[in-house]
């Protein structure tokens, strides 16, 4: 069978989507190219160049790691069309102009490969019409792909076909936008603004509406409609700014070009809403601007009240009472709001009741599948569930009925009746729209299954929709052990899984005698170990709610007996007699970092952020990571021509003392917490799978643990000099005086202590010198400051 490769990707246009499309494309070490129009003044490249410096500024940061953006190999459309013949993947990213974009089709069209795919990041133009400027031997390989902004980290990503599109490309897009890219696709229909955007956009001014009708200001509104609802924590208002209020308007001329009251019976509420035809016209556009719905004063954040048209004081709160019912299941919950006499409680049923509605009118139109909603509102707008999901977990029948009831009253946006097939037939019957067998496609008069394609066998366990009773990863496979927050079990037989499942995954000595116990099971019976959890972090290091009881009642001692027994588990899994592979996703941070560390092999995720951070709590690492840095930099100054460790203690060094953090699996890399041996997966859902394949593989290549050696440390004199900078970044007011202190403590251990230079040290005996740190810092009272600041607040408190 042949497989399509994408070895070179082409993005044309270099504007804010395109540049960081193409940066993406860079993080999953894709080769690209970037094109733009030649500049005016000086090189041709100009545009694309300066689009490119930008990246390194953008936050949040489009790219894993700000020195790939040379990666980018820059073009224009005048000198370097030719180029297009290398590339696999032309993906254009212009402006939404219906007219640029075919002129443009109709320049690169000669120029593209004859096997290459060819696809438009457009937002909610027609594919159709857009593919009628291309020969009719491009057509086939033609297709929409809409990206959701920012690119790297948004999941979403809609594929849309025209009537000539080959299903065959399709497929072939979809497994690289998996795989590769990392993403979750969701195939949409070609109309106006397809899925997310359409029914989210609709969902935006349909809240616009609902706000003026009950008399709502915009930090109200954002308390009710972020966490609290389960949507994005930036709420309503506070997204619009964070999107641009100008793509905003964009996305909603969109709707109002290319629909009309015959084709959308809600197309009344698509009228531009007054308060954003207001800030359009003063330039206020949301965040990049500074200023939109919110603009930042000094330290006060300010709303735009539209009465006065000018900024005034927010920070308002939605009353408390609303906050409780929205933590009501979600029966109890849609009940409660609907019979509210508060206009709090009726905006918010009335905006549910809105999207439910929308939802269901338009699912024929849009998507194969309530699914696919349900999906793209979840990856694109960020929603813990899609309206369908709600409406189903909420009960169908009833949430169905109030809906109608709501629309004969003249409650709602519009008169439009519920679809027949929401009271009756199989939706009826089955209590809602997602079943085991698949979800309701409105335009097939079914339920239908997800689609299947080779590359979600690498998705052991994918994101699922309520009512389909996918497998739960937390109760999956052969659970062989469940104890002491960590649950050992097997898929296959061959390698353990252990999965920690205590509060954000912290390691008390509970979960370390369970990993520990996992290890010995694993050297009896199994291949191979897989340290993994199925959410969203691998865990935020040592447990210190656990740690004050002991330290309280038994003093020092106790607190020094855990830390060595911590360690412990640590040797024991970097020496044990099969492979441990740590599959990271998340935070991994503190004693997490140490457990991912002291593994035989790191996959991590895109989104892996790993560091030693416990400087932030008073303390130094005191589970071997201090340790790792030292081993770490003898090995390299030993693989290098050089005699001098302190350079290669340096990057170490300085993470641990000012507790960096890798925003991305590549600067983790770069930090030294990840290897090059190490594996980065773009999906977070292929993590397991792929962590599974490289203990297996290990295994059956015969990994053997490494061998117990000692290592040169820097000695006495490394560390006095590494404390002579650390002087001046105290004296010139860098840092503070208890910094200065944990810094020193730091340099100590990583230099070996009182040792001469290049003396040999074992990991046990730097080990010896963490703990001596650590529990000389639990007992100074800066430190129990900080660590209770951090207890009480969650942030943490530099004093």
């Amino acid at each position: 069978m042949s497989r399509f490769q994408v070895k070179k990707v082409a993005v044309l246009g270099a504007g804010v989507m395109g540049a960081q499309i193409a940066a993406h494309l860079v993080n999953v070490r894709v080769p690209v190219v970037l094109f733009d129009l030649p500049a005016k003044e000086g090189s041709k490249n100009g545009i694309v160049s300066r689009a490119i410096d930008n990246l390194k500024k953008q936050k949040p940061a489009p790219l894993g790691d700000a020195a790939d953006a040379v990666l980018i190999e820059q073009a224009n459309y005048e000198d370097d069309l030719a180029k297009l013949d290398e590339c696999d993947l032309v993906i254009e990213a212009i402006a939404e102009r219906m007219d640029w974009k075919l002129d443009l089709y109709r320049k690169i069209a000669p120029h593209v490969a004859k096997h290459a795919i060819l696809a438009s990041n457009t937002s909610g133009l027609s594919i159709t019409k857009l593919s009628e400027a291309l020969p009719e031997a491009l057509k086939p390989r033609f297709c929409g792909i809409h990206f959701f902004n920012p690119p790297r980290y948004m999941f979403l990503v809609e594929l849309i076909d025209t009537p000539t599109t080959e299903p065959e490309v399709l497929d072939q897009l979809e497994a690289f936008v998996t795989s590769t890219l990392g993403k979750g696709v969701v195939r949409a229909h070609d109309t106006p603004n397809f899925i997310a955007n359409r029914v989210g956009i609709a969902g935006m001014l349909a809240t616009l509406k609902e706000v003026e009708k009950f008399g709502l200001t915009p930090d109200v509104v954002d308390d009710l409609t972020g966490k609290k609802l389960g949507r994005a924590s930036s709420g309503t208002f506070r997204t619009a700014d964070v999107v641009g209020l100008d793509t905003m308007a964009h996305v909603v001329k969109t709707l109002q070009d290319n629909l009309s009251a015959e084709t959308d019976p809600f197309y009344a509420n698509f009228a531009t809403p007054p308060v954003l035809a207001k800030l359009l016209e003063l330039g206020h556009l949301g965040q990049k601007t500074k200023a939109g719905f919110y603009k930042k004063s000094g330290r006060d954040i300010l709303r735009f009240d539209l009465a006065k048209s000018e900024y005034v004081p927010s920070g308002d709160k939605a009353d408390e009472v609303y906050g409780r019912m929205l933590k009501k299941p979600a029966p109890e919950r849609l009940k409660l709001l609907r019979e509210s006499e508060g206009a709090q409680g009726r905006f918010l049923w009335a905006i549910l009741r809105d999207s439910f509605h929308y939802a269901a009118v338009h699912l024929e139109t849009i998507a194969e599948s309530a699914r696919d909603v349900d999906f793209a509102m979840r990856w694109g707008f960020g929603m813990k569930q899609g309206p369908f999901e709600l409406w189903q977990e909420a009960g169908w029948a009833q949430i169905a009925k109030w809906i109608q009831e709501d629309i004969d009253a003249g409650e709602a946006l519009s008169t439009a009746p519920l679809p027949t097939w929401v009271f009756e037939g199989p939706v009826a019957e089955a209590g809602g729209v997602h079943t085991p067998e698949g979800s309701w496609s409105a335009s097939q008069s079914k339920f239908v299954p997800p689609r299947h394609l080779p590359v979600h066998e690498r998705q052991l366990f994918p994101e699922s929709v309520l009512g389909s009773h996918a497998p739960d990863a937390n109760k999956a496979g052969t659970t062989i052990q469940d104890e002491g927050d960590v649950r050992l079990w097997t898929l296959d037989g061959e390698v353990l899984i252990a999965s920690i499942h205590s509060k954000m995954h912290a390691i008390s000595p509970d979960v370390a005698d369970a990993l520990a116990a996992g290890v010995d099971l694993a050297e009896r019976e199994y291949k191979a170990m897989v340290i993994w959890s199925p959410d969203e972090m691998f865990s935020v290091g040592a447990d210190l709610q656990a740690m004050l009881p002991a330290f309280v009642v038994a003093g020092i001692g106790a607190v020094e007996g855990a830390e060595e027994e911590l360690q412990n588990v640590m040797l024991k899994i970097r020496y044990a007699g099969v492979p441990v592979v740590s599959a990271v996703r998340g935070m991994a941070l503190g004693g997490g970092c140490e457990l991912a560390i002291h593994s035989a092999r790191r996959v991590a995720a895109m989104e892996s952020y790993i560091g030693l951070v416990e400087v932030g709590v008073g303390l130094v690492p005191g589970a071997g990571g201090l340790t790792y840095i030292a081993r770490r930099a003898a090995e390299n100054a030993e693989a290098s021509t050089g005699t001098d460790l302190l350079p290669f203690l340096t990057e170490g060094f300085t993470a641990a003392a000012m507790a960096k953090v890798g925003t991305s699996a590549l600067e983790s890399k770069k930090l030294g917490y990840l290897l090059d041996s190490d594996v980065i997966v773009p999906n977070k859902d292929e993590l397991l799978y792929v962590a599974l394949q490289q203990a297996k593989a290990m295994a059956d290549a015969g990994w053997r643990a490494p061998l117990r050696r000692r290592f040169r440390v820097a000695g006495r004199s490394g560390a006095a000099t590494i404390k002579g900078q650390l002087v001046n970044m105290r004296d010139g007011g860098f840092i503070s005086e208890h910094d200065f202190h944990i810094a020193g403590l730091i340099a100590g251990v990583v230099t070996g202590g009182d040792v001469d230079a290049g003396s040999l040290v074992t990991e046990e005996y730097l080990m010896a010198l963490e703990r001596k740190a650590f529990c000389s810092l639990i007992l100074h009272p800066k430190t129990q400051e900080r660590i209770m600041g951090m207890l009480s607040t969650g942030k943490p408190l530099r004093n």
